[in-house]
């Protein structure tokens, strides 16, 4: 068994408050995660982490020229509130300049743009609160295979490559399994539906 898939057992003898420190250590030190968010199950990593974020696009055997969305913590901007969860494509002047997000070099799009989404979610809130920085969130999929609705679904190789699993702990699920909706904001202010 390789380190994800030992790392769940690892978790599953853990209280909800040991399962947020250690997620929160794994991501300090680089590692990539497996673990739920507001929609789907998602693989990730700490945002302004050159390295991590390489790797997860080795795991995902994704190409460059898709870039990764971040999920930040709330209090950044008010998105409103959505009773779907959102992505937001937001040009530099408003991810860098105005909401002053920190990411690293290889997570915007080539435009510049970036992918931002404030989860309604109790556990990622916590650690990304704690980590100091975003979280990069990227469905728990192969690049071109379909995005797992739940835990079970998820493919048994993708677990192995990834550093940690977090379990399918109750607590830390959500009832969505549908992706965001996602909204482009483009330079000039106007909008543009993506995915509805």
């Amino acid at each position: 068994m390789q380190a994800g898939m030992l790392f769940f057992s690892y978790f599953c003898n853990m209280n909800m408050e040991e399962v947020i420190r250690q997620t929160v250590e794994v991501l300090q030190q680089g590692k990539t995660l497996l673990y739920p968010t507001d929609t789907i199950w998602g693989i990730g990593c700490n945002a302004c982490n050159y390295d991590a974020v390489e790797r997860l696009y080795s795991i995902k055997e994704r190409s460059h020229t898709k870039s990764m969305l971040v999920l930040v913590e709330r209090g950044k901007w008010n998105m409103g509130n959505d009773e779907r969860p959102t992505t937001y494509i937001l040009p530099y002047s408003k991810w860098h300049d105005e909401m002053h997000i920190e990411v690293a070099d290889n997570i915007p799009a080539a435009d510049g743009s970036l992918g931002v989404r404030i989860p309604n979610h109790t556990f990622c809130q916590e650690v990304i609160h704690r980590l100091g920085a975003p979280l990069v969130s990227t469905s728990a999929n192969l690049s071109g295979h379909p995005s797992p609705r739940n835990y079970n679904e998820i493919e048994e190789g993708l677990k192995r490559r990834v550093d940690f699993c977090l379990p399918p702990y109750h607590e830390l699920l959500s009832n969505e399994t549908r992706g965001s909706r996602i909204v482009k904001i483009n330079p000039d202010g106007t909008t543009e539906i993506i995915r509805p």
